[in-house]
């Protein structure tokens, strides 16, 4: 299983509506995630998503 925390920003395989960036609200067996162009909340199955993940964008503690 992949290291996904809430508040990452994932870039996807496919755009959606033009936007690759996603924010994960929601982690489990399922993913809540927001699209970061309209807005839109989506409840995704974690294997689906995990799936069309081509990276994960985290800013890590004391970076700048």
């Amino acid at each position: 299983a992949m290291d996904v925390r809430v508040g990452d920003v994932l870039r996807m395989k496919k755009p959606t509506l033009r936007q690759q960036e996603f924010t994960v609200l929601r982690v489990g067996m399922d993913f809540k995630i927001k699209c970061n162009g309209c807005g839109r909340e989506v409840m995704l199955p974690r294997l689906k998503c995990e799936k069309n993940i081509k990276k994960i964008l985290r800013e890590e503690p004391g970076e700048q």
